[in-house]
């Protein structure tokens, strides 16, 4: 689910979308090819092409090795076998370690050209010569995720865009459905889905899927997904996140708030601190994204320390923009089994 806490104040578009039309004609200019960089398989030597979720075909004359990518697409990407040279997004913390939608990037070795929301180093792009720019959408196709809307059409303008949907406009994908899809843009860039790796990370994956499924049956606590910030309290929807979509087909019992604020599209409802026990959760599931306040951060905060889930240990993170790879995914959804299993019944 893609909530950003320091975005609220931008309005719906600049929340959930980064903002931004994508340029069409400019998303069909190809840059020219270099020699290939990847280290993900077979030297480029052909045609590529990938048609994207909002149905359009990007071709090059050969395989790009010159790719730039949202922080969180790259990291799947990286996972499944794909050298990204470069990227936009949420990418090093303040102390130069890697954000967790950094996942296992070696960030020090990348071009960042924009690290936070609305940051986006357009000269330094084109200077790199991008063959090819992509990045997620969540519902609307014509805003594509962490590309400023002001600077949209010359960035699109510069190489061809590969998007794809975080959320479809049904709100009917699921987690399972998005890493389909990465790992078929893996694959075209020159992953080997068969690989070891990529084969025991389909398997880890499903083990965890699985685990996941026993222990909602067998133990159905009320999970309520949230987030932290200094003066409100985020209640999530699980039905606007393609994670939490998943969660709940595989039996997860979380809450629904009841008072979700449509003017940010109905992505979860602000709770004042005084109000941040309105839910009865036996387990709550914390964003754990660097601009979501941690447990640890919010020690001083009475009405957090009197939630008794809180009290009684029953807190685990979420990645609030999941992890579109089998093998960064399968952690989190392990985390959140293993919590399940061993959380009381508080309600």
């Amino acid at each position: 689910m893609a909530f950003d806490a320091d975005s609220v104040k931008i309005g719906r578009r600049g929340l959930l979308a980064g903002g931004g039309a994508l340029g069409v004609t400019g998303a069909l200019a190809a840059c020219g090819g270099g020699e290939d960089e990847s280290g993900s398989g077979d030297e480029s030597t052909g045609p590529w092409e990938f048609t994207d979720d909002r149905g359009e075909t990007a071709e090059l004359e050969n395989r790009p090795t010159k790719i730039v990518a949202f922080t969180g697409m790259a990291a799947a990407l990286y996972d499944f076998g794909v050298e990204v040279p470069a990227v936009f997004g949420p990418t090093t913390n303040e102390d130069g370690s890697a954000t967790t939608q950094a996942g296992d990037l070696p960030v020090d070795d990348l071009e960042v050209f924009g690290n936070v929301y609305g940051e986006f180093d357009v000269e330094a792009y084109a200077a790199y010569g991008p063959e090819v720019i992509m990045s997620h959408y969540y519902i609307d196709p014509a805003a594509l995720w962490y590309v400023p809307e002001a600077s949209a059409s010359d960035i699109t303008s510069l190489a061809p865009v590969v998007a794809l949907s975080a959320n479809d406009e049904a709100l009917a994908n699921t987690l399972d459905q998005v890493i389909g899809r990465h790992a078929e843009l893996a694959a075209s860039l020159g992953a080997d889905l068969e690989s070891d790796d990529n084969v025991a990370s389909k398997e880890r994956y499903d083990a965890a899927v699985e685990a996941l499924r026993t222990a909602a049956a067998a133990n159905p606590v009320r999970v309520l997904a949230c987030a932290a910030a200094a003066d409100t309290f985020y209640a999530s929807s699980p039905n606007m996140g393609n994670d939490t979509r998943f969660f709940m087909e595989l039996g997860v019992d979380i809450i629904v708030p009841d008072a979700l604020d449509a003017a940010t599209g109905s992505y979860f409802e602000f709770l004042s601190w005084e109000n941040a026990d309105k839910y009865d959760a036996d387990l709550l599931l914390l964003d754990n994204r660097v601009q979501s306040l941690q447990p640890d951060q919010l020690t001083e905060y009475p009405t957090w320390n009197a939630l008794p889930a809180v009290q009684e240990g029953q807190i685990v993170g979420w990645e609030a923009e999941p992890m579109y790879s089998y093998g960064l995914a399968a952690a989190s959804i392990e985390a959140l089994a293993e919590a399940i299993t061993n959380a009381k019944k508080l309600f």
